[in-house]
């Protein structure tokens, strides 16, 4: 059985959790949620790493050893947010220069396989529970603002702030379904690539609806919204 691996980069660490490989069937055809989320289909996923949080604002300074002047809110361990899926190809390429481990997005397919739980999948409507005020800061809780990290409980494999806290970026670019789409959990990437990406979870400033583990996004790779992250995956081979 695999273990968590903890990365140290300067005086600061965290922890990327197992996700044990398996098949589930992504997506969600619930009248409530849009066509994107559908069809439901059933995809093969590869064990890989996954971040126990989303990237904090600490974990950002200490990789780009500056301030980041797009942030709203700042300390006590809050997610770092305002941050463009081009911010975070920088970010993840000066991580791998200071660690020698290919960090990356997830795959949308990786996202939901894990926010459900993976092997140990209890088929809640939210990352961890059914009741989302459990896992999720969104609009009815959160005051408006991202909150510290891991304040709500955990998933079924210990991540926290899946459903809710702040959006998290994807590899993938953006398609209006699921027809066609990778049964593999690699990330689905069109040889020529539009500007759009996926993002998934929930975020502070967003209805309960959003934030079931099934719901998908598209925004622009330029954006930088105050509700947007991203959390880093590690495929096995990188550990070696």
């Amino acid at each position: 059985m695999l273990r968590p691996l903890r990365i140290n980069i300067a005086d600061y660490s965290f922890l990327m959790i197992p996700v044990e490989g398996g098949t589930f069937h992504m997506g969600d055809e619930v009248g409530d949620l849009w066509s994107a989320c559908g069809p439901v289909h059933s995809v093969r996923v590869s064990s890989f790493y996954f971040a126990q949080f989303p990237v904090t604002q600490k974990l950002w300074q200490t990789v780009m050893e500056k301030e980041w002047d797009q942030l709203s809110l700042v300390g006590h361990e809050r997610p770092i947010e305002s941050v463009s899926w081009d911010d975070a190809q920088v970010f993840l390429e000066k991580l791998q220069q200071k660690t020698d481990l290919k960090f990356r997005l997830p795959s949308e397919a990786e996202w939901e396989y894990a926010a459900r739980g993976g092997q140990y999948n209890q088929n809640c409507t939210y990352a961890g529970s059914k009741r989302v005020k459990e896992v999720a800061w969104y609009n009815q809780n959160s005051h408006g603002e991202t909150k510290p990290i891991g304040h709500k409980f955990p998933n079924e494999l210990g991540l926290y702030d899946m459903s809710g806290n702040v959006e998290e970026w994807c590899a993938d670019d953006w398609h209006s379904n699921y027809k066609n789409a990778p049964v593999d959990s690699s990330a689905w990437i069109d040889a020529e690539r539009g500007s759009n990406r996926v993002a998934r979870g929930g975020s502070w400033d967003y209805r309960s609806r959003v934030c079931r583990s099934a719901n998908r996004l598209s925004w622009d790779q330029d954006n930088r919204f105050n509700n947007l992250g991203f959390r880093l995956a590690l495929s096995l081979q990188s550990v070696g």
